[in-house]
């Protein structure tokens, strides 16, 4: 992935400091890209660039507890905090509305902060997200974050975690990728996610975790914006099953797929990003 020239900045709201990524120049009504619990902004910045040489400002954000952004000392990780920090992006920023875009944990807060705040949101984007993960997919995903180490000794140890191969080249991008979601410690090399995310996964496999949680498919039922669903076709996490409940779910909702795993900025970014480029011009 090529890095793309960007500015970068920090708000402060709450608790929490968030970081956040600025391409382009002001123009067409701007994207605002929240990533996924394994994800953070760097790796949406091939994405961003792309969007943004559309004519249009691109901020990709860390949420809070990941990536650069701080984390929050009362452990406030709810739906409506997330959702509230997409708004003090905005209010920060000085946008009235924007395009707003998430990826799995990411579509999930995005879709919460459309249905919670809906004259801020032109259009929602949702990268391969439904309100019920696939089991499969979920149980992979449970199991890897519950599982991670308190520290990793070196870059290679945590590579070999994730199942990526330790003889990449320095210039590799999934190694500088790496690189950047590490954090150097007295303790070791950590990775920048509240060690919260992997409590609340261990409790799962361990039979205690939180009981139920909000209907998300009442949820995108009530966003009033129109709504492009992007889904990978060989999704682990977006149930083939669900395709269709998703359309049935808003009359707002255009769903295309595309040959891509979960992670579909990294497999397929010129479809996703060509995806989003004609709904967005057919909005205009």
């Amino acid at each position: 992935m090529s890095l793309a020239e960007h500015e970068t900045g920090t708000v402060k709201t709450g608790d929490v400091e968030l970081f956040y990524r600025r391409f382009g120049r002001p123009g067409s009504t701007p994207v605002l890209i929240v990533h996924g619990l394994s994800y953070f902004s760097y790796d949406w910045i091939g994405v961003a660039s792309e969007l943004a040489a559309a004519g249009r400002e691109v901020v990709a954000m860390d949420m809070r507890g990941f990536g650069d952004s701080t984390w929050s000392p009362s452990r406030a990780y709810g739906i409506g905090d997330y959702a509230g920090d997409c708004i003090a992006i905005l209010d920060h920023l000085g946008w009235d509305k924007v395009n707003l875009m998430g990826h799995s944990m990411g579509g999930r807060n995005a879709t919460w902060c459309a249905a919670e705040y809906p004259d801020r949101v032109n259009t929602l984007i949702l990268c391969d997200y439904s309100p019920v993960n696939a089991r499969e997919g979920s149980m992979r995903v449970t199991r890897t974050v519950a599982g991670v180490p308190d520290s990793f000794a070196t870059v290679d140890d945590a590579l070999a975690y994730f199942g990526k191969d330790t003889s990449l080249s320095a210039d590799d991008p999934y190694r500088l990728r790496m690189e950047a979601y590490l954090k150097q410690t007295d303790a070791g090399l950590i990775l920048k996610r509240d060690t919260f995310h992997r409590e609340r996964f261990q409790a799962v496999l361990d039979g205690k975790g939180p009981a139920g949680g909000p209907d998300m498919w009442a949820k995108l039922g009530e966003v009033a914006a129109p709504t492009l669903v992007v889904r990978g076709t060989r999704s682990d996490m977006f149930a083939a099953e669900n395709v269709q409940k998703v359309k049935d779910t808003n009359d707002l909702i255009t769903l295309v797929e595309v040959d891509a795993s979960h992670d579909v900025a990294g497999d397929a970014p010129d479809a996703l990003i060509a995806a989003i480029n004609k709904f967005l011009g057919e909005q205009s």
